[in-house]
């Protein structure tokens, strides 16, 4: 059986948190799996950068929670021209 470290088992908590506030909002839920699945690729090594997404996760669930929150914004890479 694997074990996790503190930190997983915090973000695997944020995750559910974020399903069961999701579930109220349409179209909520694919983009938190889209969200967390993309950024499951970061190495595990690379701790500074998991503790800012996962306190960044906990401010967006608070946003998530508030009753007149419609949609959540994202921040995306612009497309390299080539």
């Amino acid at each position: 059986m694997l074990r996790h470290s503190k930190l997983q088992k915090q973000v695997l908590a944020l995750y559910r948190q974020f399903l069961r506030a999701g579930q109220d909002k349409p179209g909520f839920l694919p983009r938190i799996r889209d969200e967390f699945r993309e950024n499951s690729r970061i190495k595990k090594t690379d701790v500074m950068h998991i503790e800012y997404l996962y306190r960044r996760g906990q401010r967006q669930l608070e946003q998530l929670r508030n009753a007149n929150t419609k949609q959540l914004g994202s921040f995306s890479k612009p497309k390299e021209r080539g």
